[in-house]
């Protein structure tokens, strides 16, 4: 059912985001496969893609119990260890729904294993190129089929003796190092990846606080094989999902917003410096340290933006959040030019495209360009009826352009935002912007 979002006179209040994602996914994953007991993990991501991790490692045979989250926080789960050669043969196809990420950790799981096993997900997820991580486990020994010759899901992990290798990364992916982390720790020999730039670094973080062999100069990482050791994990909130609230505070006239227990893991706060290079009123409060991840509440304030260039090593730190931060800049002073940002067109949905479309209704003469887009800030954003074409992410920037617009937004499949946020619009309408 369609909802519309319309700017209320005032944005003010306290949102909780919820439990990262990035961080729930290796959460379950890691501590499935460690071998020395029972671990708890509070603010779970509620959203339907750590869901799907659930369900798998379930099918695996792993352990795992789970409890609805009170008062705005995440889930309680507890997960009981198997030990990295524990897994057993699952009965059926493995669904990874819509989760990407899912997909890619669960395929450096899965390779090199004695056991067959089928992964797939949803119509969206069987589209998205999985070669990446496919032809490096390929080199380790791992014996993979798929659709398009192993680029597409569903994938088969027929077993292999997986080696150690020595691989240069061709993008900056967090989903393609873990993946070949989660297989080095049970190659034989060491594993060394080179990164072309930083990406998100939360499974190197967990991997060292679950007694990993892992070390790091510049951008190499070296990689032992290890046992995982099991760690009680607190979930920060999710950077992704702060992101859209720091956008509607600091493009709303009349707004203040304070974001509690968001993660700000320096290599996923591309979304907070991008902001402050575009004037945006926004204080770190309360900065502190939980299970290994920086934490802080955020304030963000009514700001005056200007138009920056985003390109080079922080868009990998900020991928994600571009579809909101196009928001942000149709409303700034001056040309927005966003650069290096080619794989938007391989998310959930081509969110160039998607994002260009949308600009385009709603008054702003935005210009894709093949690895980003050029956004020119007129100052308004007009109403509309957009669709998201099956992206929570854009469906939620539709939501967040809607709190900030002349006229109300319509979001024709809202529905979407459930994938990761499943309280979205409910915060949307605790705000004041939920019209209909």
């Amino acid at each position: 059912m369609p909802v519309t979002i319309a700017r209320p006179r005032t944005l003010r209040g306290e949102i909780i985001a919820p439990g990262d994602k990035s961080v729930s996914h290796r959460a379950i994953m890691f501590n499935a496969l460690s071998h020395t007991g029972t671990a708890r993990i509070t603010n779970f991501s509620p959203g339907a893609d750590c869901t799907s991790t659930v369900g798998i490692m379930r099918a695996l045979g792993v352990e795992i119990t789970r409890e609805s989250g009170q008062n705005g926080m995440g889930d309680s789960l507890t997960v009981k260890g198997v030990g990295l050669n524990g897994l057993r043969e699952p009965a059926d196809i493995l669904d990874a729904g819509n989760s990407g990420t899912t997909t890619r950790l669960m395929s450096g799981i899965l390779a090199g294993r004695d056991i067959v096993t089928i992964l797939t997900g949803d119509d969206s997820l069987k589209t998205r190129p999985m070669g990446r991580v496919v032809e490096p486990l390929r080199k380790m020994g791992a014996k993979i089929t798929g659709r398009a010759g192993g680029n597409l899901a569903p994938l088969v992990f027929h077993g292999g003796s997986l080696k150690g290798t020595k691989y240069e990364m061709p993008v900056a992916s967090a989903q393609l190092k873990s993946c070949l982390l989660l297989a080095g720790l049970r190659a034989n020999g060491i594993t060394t990846l080179t990164q072309p730039a930083e990406s998100r670094d939360h499974t190197e973080r967990m991997f060292s606080a679950m007694g990993v062999k892992l070390a790091k100069s510049g951008l190499d990482l070296t990689l032992e094989p290890s046992e995982l050791e099991t760690v009680d994990i607190e979930v920060p909130g999710d950077i992704s999902s702060a992101a859209f609230w720091m956008v509607a505070g600091v493009c709303h006239p009349d707004a203040e917003l304070l974001i509690r227990n968001v993660g700000t893991n320096p290599t996923r706060a591309g979304i907070i410096t991008a902001l402050q290079q575009m004037g945006a009123n926004l204080t770190l409060i309360d900065e502190r340290e939980v299970a290994g991840e920086p934490v802080a509440d955020i304030l963000v304030k009514s700001s005056q933006l200007k138009a920056i260039e985003l390109s080079g090593d922080i868009v990998p730190l900020l991928i994600d959040e571009i579809p909101v931060i196009a928001v942000a800049a149709a409303l700034a002073e001056g040309t927005t030019v966003i650069r290096d940002a080619a794989e938007l067109r391989v998310k959930e949905s081509d969110r160039i495209r998607a994002s260009i479309s949308w600009l385009k209704g709603a008054g702003i003469d935005a210009e894709a360009t093949d690895d980003g887009m050029i956004v020119p800030g007129t100052g308004s954003i007009r109403g509309g009826q957009f669709q998201s074409y099956d992206d929570h992410r854009l469906a939620m920037s539709l939501g967040i352009a809607g709190l900030v617009s002349d006229g109300p937004i319509t979001i024709l499949d809202p529905e979407v935002a459930g994938i990761s946020y499943p309280g979205f619009w409910e915060s949307i309408e605790g705000l004041g912007g939920l019209v209909g």
